[in-house]
């Protein structure tokens, strides 16, 4: 019997639900064909946007999407991107398939998307390849209300009114491929850029700074303590950062043997798992830099980018970073967010990569046809956890997998909504063993219970013959006592169980 601990009267912080939010980079068929068709496809859309994707990215409440990449982002110039489609600049997408982008989705499609998911929109500018003058534009473009050439150019396009942006990235990756800068140089260059990230008519924007990759705390210690705040030996100049990113994907052996996202055997099960709970340490390494400048948490960790990387599936270009999505993805998601949760005093957002036909997506999409990947289901479960506080949870701890990568066997987050009911998400990363969970909850008891589970053996996966071969099911079988629930959790899963609680008589 393993015993999981949730104490309801010891609250953490409120978990952000932009944890949940999504990243949609111009790289393979992600946007196009995964998200815009364009008005005339027959697949069913509404003004291009394919309405069984936007009704799947609803249904789990998808809170941000970032656009439009990525290493793309750095070769954008939104002015391709606005006016009449036929008119539109064609490019090669020299980082990703080198394909023709014809431009036809941009600023304004990009809008219309979010809006009709209901999300909040983040944009990447361009600080690779652009200049302050074409970031600054754009910025006045969507959200200026009065009379300016670029309000002016916005409404002749058939937007009069701005639009709200609330988050916008001064660059992406600009330690690589969005212009292979130090340190000491982006932190100027971001000062430069962030003056001309303007807030017109009430939008407030929370302006993102390129973070680390991975494990490089030497730009951390550069940024925080060059950016973070107003500094007053420089007459009060404001160089406003709200959140500095982090990029960490999930690859067991680095790019040269990422290995098959579907054929893999138990050393590379837990090889992935085992590399996937390396964000608890990144997270907590790179916080305790950000808590020497930044006690107050103002800075929020945005990891902007996270997911699975595996080999391109066999037949597909290698630049669209297409791969299939497997119980192995699902429980990557299921401990990442658990993780994200709890450390939400410091990170308050992350987008995984990507939301479709890329790398661990939520979506495949193939013609007409669609289906939810297990990392889909993932967000299904936890949706409950947006904006909710978080709650103190522990679990017996046993590791289990092999000398080299070691796991622990049982993973787990908890919250509570306004309603007071209790959200607990927990990943059972053993591939053999179903688990007897001794639920406790400390000075309060169940009045009810009820849970979903998803699981499978570690390679099971949707395909377009067998769409629902993976999804969650709801478990019937909890017995209520007092202040203690007992369930079991089968293996290789992840499940939801919502708690209502009272006090104990």
């Amino acid at each position: 019997m393993r015993r999981l601990i949730i104490n309801p009267d010891k609250k953490g912080e409120k978990i952000s639900r932009n944890i949940y939010g999504h990243f949609a980079e111009h790289l393979g068929r992600c946007i196009y064909e995964g998200i815009y068709v364009g008005e005339g496809s027959p697949i069913p859309n509404v003004k291009g946007m394919r309405s069984d994707v936007v009704s799947a990215l609803r249904g789990i409440k998808v809170p941000v999407l970032r656009w439009p990449g990525g290493c793309f982002a750095d070769i954008y110039h939104w002015m391709d991107g606005i006016g009449p489609a036929a008119q539109r600049k064609k490019i090669i997408n020299t980082h990703w398939g080198g394909v023709v982008e014809d431009n036809s989705f941009g600023t304004h499609e990009f809008m219309e998307l979010c809006a009709q998911i209901g999300c909040d929109p983040f944009i990447s500018g361009n600080v690779g390849s652009g200049t302050v003058r074409e970031m600054s534009e754009w910025v006045e473009y969507m959200t200026f209300g009065g009379v300016s050439p670029m309000a002016d150019l916005r409404g002749a396009n058939g937007q009069k009114e701005p639009w709200s942006v609330p988050y916008f990235g001064i660059g992406n990756e600009n330690w690589g491929c969005g212009g292979n800068m130090s340190a000491e140089y982006y932190a100027s260059i971001y000062r430069h850029y962030q003056t001309y990230v303007r807030e017109y008519d009430g939008n407030q924007i929370s302006k993102i700074a390129c973070g680390p990759n991975i494990d490089d705390y030497h730009w951390t210690e550069v940024m925080m303590s060059r950016c973070h705040s107003r500094t007053p030996h420089t007459n009060g100049a404001d160089y406003r950062m709200d959140g500095l990113s982090l990029h960490y994907y999930t690859s067991p052996g680095g790019p040269k043997d990422r290995g098959c996202a579907v054929k893999f055997d138990e050393i590379k099960y837990f090889h992935t798992l085992s590399d996937a709970l390396r964000m608890d340490k990144l997270i907590s390494g790179h916080s305790l830099i950000m808590d020497r400048y930044d006690p107050e948490k103002r800075v929020g960790l945005v990891v902007d980018e996270w997911g699975t990387w595996f080999d391109v599936a066999e037949g597909t270009n290698p630049g669209f970073l297409y791969q299939q999505n497997t119980m192995r993805d699902a429980l990557v998601a299921g401990v990442t967010l658990n993780i994200f949760n709890t450390h939400c005093d410091r990170v308050t957002m992350a987008n995984i990569a990507q939301t479709v036909n890329v790398l661990q997506a939520v979506i495949l999409t193939q013609g007409e046809q669609m289906i939810k990947t297990p990392t889909y289901h993932v967000f299904d479960l936890y949706k409950g956890h947006q904006d909710a506080q978080l709650l103190e949870s522990y679990v017996d701890d046993r590791h289990i997998g092999t000398d080299e990568y070691s796991v622990p066997e049982l993973h787990v987050s908890a919250s509570q909504d306004d309603s007071s009911a209790i959200l607990a998400t927990l990943v059972n990363l053993s591939l053999h063993d179903t688990l007897d969970i001794c639920c406790q909850l400390c000075g309060h008891q169940a009045k009810s219970a009820s849970a979903r589970v998803l699981t499978g053996k570690m390679d099971a996966h949707n395909d377009f013959d067998a769409p629902e071969r993976v999804k969650p099911r709801h478990l019937d079988e909890i017995t209520i006592s007092g202040e203690k629930l007992l369930f079991q959790i089968p293996p290789c899963a992840v499940m939801e169980i919502v708690i209502d609680i009272g006090p104990v008589e």
